[in-house]
């Protein structure tokens, strides 16, 4: 066949997009830069080998610990160091059961001063959730572990690894209900020799129920 006659093939960056294509494109990428980043750290640390049934039994019952933090939050705070803050955070489940979050601190004019992505995830080797949080330009340092103790979740999570100052945080989610929580956190900059108790605290009301991953990315509160 002549190569004018030819049928062409699409190209697959010009084909047309289906709503909500692009937000799983980009979920999806998110999701797998975290995954392979992550991993070589995880299977370099010592673990007991647990059964197959023991992991699934872990699984089912700790997959639902951080659902609380399902759907759109308002939220004040005090911190010993700023001050007074304000802001919103939303939460989605992804396909895969992991949790992806975004929480904003804004100004008076609702312009936001700081935004923190985070995705949670459960892992049934060794019994506890695991969590990576993203700021802009802070790559994928700030790693944490998380268990629910009773009623409350409890998080320890390192931040400020990438710019050199790094420090931990001790975090509480706790009065757990569904129409709000609180949340404090103790920090120590020398490895948890010293801690400085309550350094922040704050109160979330809920203002919006679980959403699709479609209007998480959307940012509208």
């Amino acid at each position: 066949m002549p190569a004018h006659q030819r049928p062409t093939r699409p190209n697959l960056d010009q084909r047309e997009l289906r709503p909500g294509d692009l937000q799983r494109r980009r979920t999806a990428l998110l999701v797998l830069a975290v995954v392979v980043s992550i991993v070589p750290a995880m299977y370099s640390q010592s673990q007991v080998q647990r059964t197959r049934d023991e992991m699934r039994a872990s699984y089912v019952a700790h997959q639902a610990d951080c659902d609380y933090l399902l759907g759109v939050w308002e939220f004040t705070g005090v911190s010993q160091e700023f001050g007074g803050f304000h802001g919103f955070w939303s939460a989605v489940r992804l396909p895969g059961g992991q949790i992806l979050d975004k929480y904003r601190i804004v100004d008076d004019k609702g312009q936001p001063t700081r935004v923190t992505t985070t995705l949670r995830a459960y892992n049934a080797g060794v019994d506890r959730w695991e969590l990576v949080g993203m700021d802009s330009g802070g790559g994928l340092q700030n790693t944490g572990t998380g268990k629910r103790v009773g009623s409350e979740m409890q998080i320890e999570q390192k931040f400020g690894v990438a710019n050199g100052n790094p420090f931990t945080l001790q975090i509480r989610y706790f009065d757990i209900q569904p129409d709000h929580f609180f949340w404090t956190a103790d920090r120590t900059t020398d490895n948890g020799k010293t801690w400085t108790r309550n350094l922040q605290q704050l109160e979330a009301h809920r203002i919006g129920p679980p959403r699709s991953i479609e209007l998480f990315f959307a940012g509208r509160e």
